[in-house]
Formats: structure tokens, sequence, C-alpha cells
């Protein structure tokens, strides 16, 4: 495993009560993992807690904003500082415990052979603990629709656990991404796709969050629904 190649992005709104089981929790992986934490001026004082970290772990890293800017923006800023660095595998990952640490080791084996992978929650079943019926049959649907418009052959292409490889981040233009929300993952999964890349997706389990409130709902599917959309015309368009 190349962990010492590897960075995991974590944005961070409000997290406080997860951020320090999280960086505990990928260091138990490997100790080799860099972390970097994107933090858009937590109120609960998210950053000050990784700070304190900081101090003990050489690995970890901490971009703190000055506003709430979105997960997009973050996620394109986590990217530009892997590229800057000597990371050659590049891990977007929620910081409340949904996607578990544990599942890092597989994605990271299917990257040495794909260009992105995907932590799928629709691979081998539907596999997410915890959520209403309702939520559920959103997301199902629109990761259908998602499928559907794009023509991208993935069964979770809204998913938020992925892998990417540094020379796929580099074929792209981050200056170009537009999506600031949750839609951020379908875009940037159809420029991967567009470009001929290889994805593919692997079984995780995805979890409720433990702690805190939840930053999806019906308003953000519904976004993202749109985007879809976008991101069609845009390519006929030329403009992707």
């Amino acid at each position: 495993m190349s962990f010492e190649k590897t960075l995991i992005i974590i944005p961070t709104y409000n997290e406080r009560d997860n951020v320090l089981k999280m960086i505990d929790a990928v260091a138990r992986v490997s100790a080799k993992l860099s972390v970097l934490i994107i933090d858009d001026n937590s109120p609960d004082g998210t950053a000050e807690e990784v700070v304190k970290a900081q101090k003990e772990n050489t690995h970890l890293h901490l971009i703190k904003r000055e506003k709430k800017l979105g997960l997009g923006s973050a996620y394109v800023e986590g990217f530009q500082f892997a590229l800057n660095g000597p990371y050659e595998f590049i891990f977007e990952m929620d910081c409340d415990f949904s996607h578990d640490p544990h599942d890092i080791p597989q994605l990271l084996a299917a990257a040495n052979e794909h260009d992105l992978v995907i932590g799928s929650r629709y691979i081998d079943g539907i596999r997410i603990i915890n959520w209403p019926l309702k939520r559920l049959l959103v997301s199902s649907f629109a990761a259908w629709y998602c499928r559907t418009i794009t023509g991208m052959p993935l069964k979770d292409g809204m998913g938020g656990f992925k892998c990417f490889r540094r020379k796929t981040l580099e074929s792209l233009n981050l200056s170009k991404v537009y999506s600031g929300g949750y839609s951020f993952q379908i875009e940037m999964n159809y420029k991967v796709y567009s470009k001929g890349c290889s994805i593919v997706e692997v079984p995780i389990i995805f979890y409720e969050r433990r702690e805190g409130k939840s930053k999806m709902d019906l308003k953000v599917i519904l976004e993202a629904i749109m985007v879809v959309f976008k991101l069609r015309l845009r390519k006929i368009l030329g403009l992707l």
C-alpha cells in the first residue's frame, strides 16, 4: 500500500464532535497517511481542535478558510494542495463517519489499476445503514437519473468517498469546476468520464452520521439533479 503517497481530504463545518475521532481513526489505518482538514471557519471551534492535534501529528494539515464557501470549492482547494505536494493518491472523505476509514485500503488498492475509484453505496445491493425510506428512495432515484442523463455507467454517481490518481486530477482544468455543493461529485465524475479515464466502483457500507446534524437534505439532492442537465449541455457545447 502506498500510504505515504496518499492524502485524505476532509472538508469540515461544525465537526468538533467528530474531527479528532476521524483523524485518529485514519491514523489507525496507517500512521503514514496524510490528512488535510479544510475548515470553513466553523463557529464551534473545529479548526482549533485540529491545530492542537497538529502538535503530535506531522501528517496532519489544516486550511482554515474565512467563511463558509461550500464543499466543491473546499475539495478544489484540497486538490491544489495535493498537486503542490508529493501525493499520488488523493481521497475525498466525510468527517462524520458515514465513510468508514477501514475502507481506505480497498479503495487505494483499486486506485493502482484505475484513474478514479468510487466507494459505492449501490453495488451488490443497497449498502446504507439508518436512512429513512424517503431519503433512500430520493437518493436511489437521483443515482438512476444521473446515470440515465449523463450516460455514466455508475451505480453511485453522487457518492462522496473516492480516490483520484494524481495524473487524473492533473488532466482536469480545476479552475473550471463550478459546482459548489454535493453536485460537485457528479461534475467531477463526469469530467473524468468525459476524458476517457478508467473509473471503478467498489462496495462500501454507508452509515448515517454518528454525531451532529446532516448537511444533506432534499434541496441538496434536487440541486444535484438540475446540475446533471447543465453538465450534459456544457459537454454538447464543448464547454465542459
